[in-house]
């Protein structure tokens, strides 16, 4: 485990996180589906564990986050914590979720469709990646587009900014 200290320091703050289970069958609620929390740092130890009620919810988890300033104006700093989440339940296949994103003072969902089991052995599990957002993850620059589109391109065009056409009052 992980100095709780040293992870205060990081994370003052906390956040909520409520998820939400439903079969892919008839969207029916998944009572007693299992979810377990770990630190995306630490992805063996298991913070929290709860399971659904019988509307497919889990209560809402407190968890760790960065100050709230953090989110406040353009910084280095990250303004959310990470945290991978797994889902389990009886008779269909489990999911796992890497990079949920925790913002201090917000509640994040998260919905989850489970899917009957494929095989008697019950091993399947489905791994959903969230990645970084583009402020803070290493993504390649935008690629540069002409401002004036020729009306000969086939395609959807997409502007810049919002035109209003003069025939529109």
């Amino acid at each position: 485990m992980s100095n709780p200290l040293s992870m205060q320091q990081d994370r003052p703050d906390t956040g909520l996180l409520q998820v939400n289970v439903n079969s892919i069958l008839g969207s029916r609620a998944i009572a007693g589906a299992t979810i377990q929390i770990f630190d995306n740092s630490q992805p063996e130890d298991i913070l929290e564990e709860v399971t659904t009620d019988v509307n497919g919810q889990s209560e809402e988890i407190s968890l760790p986050a960065p100050p709230l300033e953090y989110s406040m104006e353009p910084s280095a700093q990250q303004p959310y914590s990470v945290f991978n989440i797994r889902i389990t339940a009886p008779g269909y296949e489990s999911v796992e979720i890497s990079g949920a994103e925790i913002l201090s003072g917000q509640t994040a969902l998260q919905n989850i469709v489970l899917m009957p089991m494929k095989d008697a052995l019950g091993t399947s599990e489905e791994l959903f990646v969230i990645p970084p957002h583009t402020l803070y993850g290493d993504y390649p620059p935008k690629i540069a587009e002409n401002e004036i589109k020729t009306v000969s391109e086939t395609g959807e065009i997409v502007l810049s900014r919002v035109v209003i056409p003069s025939g529109v009052r």
